[in-house]
């Protein structure tokens, strides 16, 4: 299945208390769900102003569905085309 990097601006998210980020888990756990077993989310990166996430599925349509059910932004929605990793350069 296809694996999407998503780009969502979040203006301070990386001062959210744990409270704050496993209540946002939570709304995208329960989205997903009501959405089917097509989507997954892999796990997300949270930086000073933005997240950054890595979903499986089918297509990017149904990553924006996703983010507009659950109420988080998606400003770009990237398909991956490949892995690397140091041992790439093996």
């Amino acid at each position: 299945m296809p694996q999407f990097v998503i780009e969502r601006e979040m203006p301070g998210v990386g001062g959210l208390s744990a409270n704050k980020l496993k209540g946002a888990s939570q709304t995208s756990c329960s989205v997903l769900r009501d959405l089917g077993p097509d989507i997954q989310w892999v796990h997300s990166y949270v930086t000073a102003d933005k997240i950054y996430c890595i979903y499986r599925a089918p297509s990017e349509d149904l990553i924006r569905e996703h983010a507009v059910t659950a109420g988080f932004p998606a400003n770009s929605v990237a398909e991956v085309r490949a892995m690397i990793d140091p041992t790439t350069a093996d």
